[in-house]
Formats: C-alpha cells, sequence, structure tokens
C-alpha cells in the first residue's frame, strides 16, 4: 500500500504541477480557451489557483521524501482535494459534468492519500 500512495502522490504531483504551472505562465486570455472556467474568475484568482495547484504538488512529495515535516504530505492532499471539491461545485454551476467526472477522479486520489498518510500509512 505504501508503493501505491507514492505513485498516487507522484502522478499527481505530477498533473497538479503541469496545469499550476501552466495556470501561472499564462495570461488569462491565452487560457480561456483550453480552460473555459478561468472566464469567471479574475486574472488573480486564477493565478492564485496555480499557486494553489504548484504548492500541492510540492507539498505532496517534498516533505515525505526529505522526512522533513512530512506532516505536510496528507495536509497537501487534502488542500488539493478541497480544490477538487470546489472545482467541481464551478463546474456544476457552468454545467461542464465532462470536468467534474475529473475533478472526482483527482479528489478521490487526493482522498486516498490524506487517508494513507494521515492513517496506517503515515511518514
Amino acid at each position: 500500500m505504501n508503493l501505491l500512495l507514492w505513485i498516487l502522490q507522484a502522478a499527481l504531483a505530477a498533473l497538479f504541477a503541469a496545469a499550476g504551472a501552466m495556470t501561472i505562465a499564462q495570461p488569462k486570455d491565452k487560457l480561456e480557451p483550453k480552460l473555459p472556467w478561468t472566464t469567471d474568475f479574475a486574472a488573480g484568482t486564477i493565478r492564485f489557483i496555480g499557486l494553489a495547484e504548484l504548492a500541492g504538488a510540492l507539498g505532496l512529495i517534498l516533505p515525505a521524501a526529505t522526512g522533513l515535516t512530512p506532516i505536510l504530505t496528507p495536509l497537501a492532499a487534502t488542500g488539493l482535494a478541497l480544490l477538487m471539491a470546489l472545482a467541481a461545485l464551478t463546474h456544476l454551476r457552468r454545467k461542464e459534468l465532462t470536468a467534474i467526472a475529473l475533478n472526482t477522479v483527482l479528489l478521490i486520489a487526493a482522498a486516498v492519500i490524506t487517508w494513507g498518510r494521515f492513517g496506517p500509512y503515515a511518514l
């Protein structure tokens, strides 16, 4: 199970790091065709979301890998799960049902990491 958690952590970290970096690096008008939800948010809010994704990605790997404050790993997973719940609500409001499916998968993966790292497979 520990190996499965590490695989989930690495996969989620890669996904959220890529999404966060893209969201931070590109201006809002270039994001809108790829990420239609960005039309509902100010540029500063979009950057904040990207920073949260990037911080969550780093938090999934670095604390656990270095052994420095490993409690941050399940906290990062909890934060990403919350971020996905809020994203699903945004997509529900916009009637983007396929996006909700992806949010749900990512939320479940983050919840499994939270459970495992707070519980029986804590670091």
